[in-house]
């Protein structure tokens, strides 16, 4: 099976490489970071395939799509997992650059990865398109504006995706997580202040990258007449709460 993630040089997409590696599967690595990739490359061996690619590029999707080595160039699985949230301000003193940033990558980036391999998959009649959302794609909280507006897009393209796919054997599953610690996504948010994103997970018990990468391969090796439609994972520590309300104390 080759499986193309994207987002694999660091948390889920890294801890996901590692696991279908062993168990014998090919995967075709993407991220920015080409050196992080090439190191993962010397660890894994032959069957990890490093690929330079920034989704947020998209004129740029299909032609690495179509110039992948004959080995790989079928792609069984599509992990549309690079994403990043950016910023913790409400939207009134946000900063309309991550605001782009976060659409280019997390929607736009996605739709074009998706646009460039599903009809492959369609034409084979066999594939799985398993997208990385969020919880913020269900759950508004302060400070989660388009972070959470682009991950509920995510949400309701996957169900859209689904709803099209109707009577092909191509499955297509959204992966909402809660809380995860241990991967670099609070400290892009926060601009690289790692004192802010430690905090957010000081007095609690996380998930980790690990824990994802092990959801990610209990969906991939599920029986192929399943679809996991929506699948939406917390910490324990992690729950829902009340509305909030703003008491004028005059």
């Amino acid at each position: 099976m080759n499986v193309l993630i994207t987002g694999a040089s660091a948390g889920f997409g890294k801890a996901l490489a590692g696991k279908l590696i062993a168990k014998g599967h090919r995967v075709i690595g993407c991220a920015r970071r080409l050196d992080k990739l090439n190191a993962m490359q010397n660890e894994l061996g032959e069957l990890f395939l490093p690929v330079q690619m920034d989704v947020s590029n998209t004129d740029s999707l299909p032609k690495i799509i179509a110039d992948l080595p004959a080995d790989f160039s079928q792609i069984d699985v599509l992990v549309n997992n690079a994403g990043l949230a950016l910023g913790t301000e409400p939207a009134q003193r946000a900063d309309l650059d991550d605001w782009m940033q976060m659409v280019n990558t997390n929607i736009k980036g996605l739709m074009a990865l998706t646009h460039a391999v599903l009809p492959a998959m369609v034409a084979r009649d066999s594939g799985y398109l398993i997208n990385v959302g969020s919880i913020a794609g269900s759950w508004p909280y302060y400070g989660g504006n388009v972070y959470g507006a682009t991950k509920a897009f995510v949400k309701q393209f996957s169900l859209n995706l689904r709803a099209d796919l109707i009577g092909t054997q191509v499955r297509v599953t959204n992966l909402e997580p809660g809380n995860v610690g241990g991967t670099e996504f609070s400290n892009v948010r926060y601009h690289g202040d790692d004192d802010k994103a430690a905090k957010v997970y000081e007095g609690f018990k996380t998930m980790t990258g690990e824990d994802i990468g092990d959801i990610l391969l209990w969906l991939i090796e599920s029986p192929a007449h399943i679809n996991v439609n929506r699948l939406e994972v917390m910490p324990v520590a992690q729950t829902y709460n009340g509305l909030t309300i703003a008491k004028n104390d005059s």
